[in-house]
C-alpha cells in the first residue's frame, strides 16, 4: 500500500474521530449548559453594574448632604450680618430676602435630589433582589443539568479517546513528510484529501488541467489549485 492510500485510510479514521468531537460539541445538553452560563454571566454583570450605579447614588448624595450643610452655614452666616448690621434701606432688605430664598431655594434643590436619588437607589436593590432571584433558580437547574453532563461528557470521551488512538495507529506508517503535508492543509479544509472524481476534484467539484490529471493518475501528490486539498486517485 503506498503512501497516499495509508494517508487517506489515517484520514476516514482522523474525520470519524473529527465526527465524534463535533458531536460532543452540539450536545443539546452541552448547548442547554452554555445558555445557562451565558445567562449567569450576563445577570452577574447587570448586579455589577447596578451596584456601580448604587455606590455611584451614595457618593452623590453624600456631596449633596455636604452642599446642604454648606449652604446652611452660608444661611446662618447671612442672618448673622442682617441682625449685626440691619440694612437701613429698602434695597437692603430686599436683597437681604432674595439672597435668603435663592439659598433655600438650593437647599429645597438638593433635598429633592436627595429623595430622588433615593428612591432610584430603591428601584435598583429591587433589581438586585431580582437578579440573584432567578440567578439562584438558574444555577439550580444548572447544577442538576451539570451533573447529567459530566456522566455524558465521560462515556463520549472515552469514545472519543479509543477514535483518537485507532487515527493514530493508522497513521504511524504514514511518512512525516505526507503526515505534515496532511496536517498543514487541514488547519485551513477538511477534509485534507479528495478522491479524484471524473476530471473534477471530489471536495470542491471544480475540473482539473489535464497536466494535474495526469500527475494524480500517475500516483503524484497534488494540491488542487481551487481548495488546496491534496487530490489522491
Amino acid at each position: 500500500m503506498n503512501q497516499l492510500d495509508l494517508l487517506w485510510e489515517y484520514q476516514q479514521a482522523d474525520m470519524e474521530a473529527e465526527r465524534q468531537e463535533n458531536t460532543m460539541k452540539r450536545s443539546p445538553t452541552r448547548q442547554r449548559l452554555l445558555k445557562y452560563q451565558e445567562y449567569l454571566r450576563e445577570q452577574k454583570a447587570a448586579n455589577v453594574h447596578l451596584e456601580e450605579e448604587v455606590h455611584a447614588m451614595s457618593d452623590r448624595i453624600d456631596a449633596l448632604k455636604d452642599a446642604i450643610a454648606h449652604t446652611e452655614d452660608q444661611l446662618k452666616a447671612l442672618h448673622g450680618r442682617y441682625e449685626a448690621n440691619r440694612p437701613t434701606s429698602s434695597e437692603g432688605v430686599q436683597s437681604f430676602i432674595q439672597e435668603t430664598q435663592r439659598l433655600i431655594q438650593n437647599i429645597s434643590g438638593y433635598e429633592q435630589e436627595i429623595r430622588r436619588i433615593r428612591k432610584d437607589a430603591m428601584d435598583r436593590d429591587n433589581q438586585q433582589r431580582d437578579i440573584l432571584k432567578r440567578a439562584a433558580s438558574v444555577r439550580s437547574d444548572y447544577d442538576k443539568l451539570k451533573e447529567q453532563y459530566d456522566v455524558e461528557y465521560k462515556e463520549n470521551m472515552e469514545k472519543l479517546e479509543g477514535l483518537r488512538q485507532a487515527a493514530a495507529e493508522k497513521g504511524k506508517d504514514v511518512e512525516a513528510s505526507y503526515m505534515e503535508k496532511y496536517k498543514s492543509i487541514r488547519q485551513h479544509i477538511m477534509p485534507p484529501l479528495a478522491q479524484l472524481s471524473g476530471d473534477q476534484c471530489g471536495g470542491c467539484r471544480m475540473s482539473l488541467p489535464s497536466a494535474v490529471l495526469r500527475s494524480v493518475r500517475a500516483g503524484t501528490p497534488v494540491e488542487c489549485e481551487s481548495c488546496g486539498r491534496l487530490i489522491i486517485r
